[in-house]
């Protein structure tokens, strides 16, 4: 009885073999992405809308919306108004900085301008909003 067994031929072992390989490389390839993953996440700020309005009072008042679109979340530390801090200019912001934007979240921003400042419409004015992970987002306004 034992003379008449046979063994798994040389094709189906190979067959065999090379499937296992296949499913453990697929599996390791997937375990090491998910790894990398976790160490390329990165923010992305989009200013998804940005204007400005003269009010009655002769105040300049600025609309921004921030977006983050990118695969981790964003601190805006400060913000820039022609290179100086705004509470140097002594502009006002409706937020608390440092303003942390979520994964795929806005958060709109009002800047308030007051007359004293002396900007006066047709003024070009640039914003710069700074991110704890250091990159700067920049917008430009002219002042109606």
């Amino acid at each position: 009885m034992i003379g008449n067994r046979r063994a798994l031929s040389p094709v189906i072992a190979t067959v065999i073999l090379v499937s296992v390989t296949i499913v453990v490389a697929v599996a390791v390839s997937y375990w090491m992405g998910g790894i990398a993953g976790l160490y390329t996440r990165f923010e992305k700020i989009e200013i998804s809308k940005a204007y400005a309005v003269k009010e009655t009072d002769g105040n300049f008042t600025i609309t921004i919306e921030l977006q983050n679109s990118g695969s981790a979340d964003a601190t805006i530390n400060y913000v820039l108004l022609n290179g100086r801090p705004l509470s140097d200019v002594g502009a006002t912001i409706n937020a608390t900085l440092p303003l942390t934007i979520n994964v795929g979240k806005s958060a709109p921003l009002t800047i308030t301008l007051p007359v004293s400042l002396g900007f006066q419409s047709g003024t070009t004015i640039d914003l710069k909003f700074h991110s704890a992970s250091g990159k700067d987002y920049p917008q430009m306004l002219t002042l109606p």
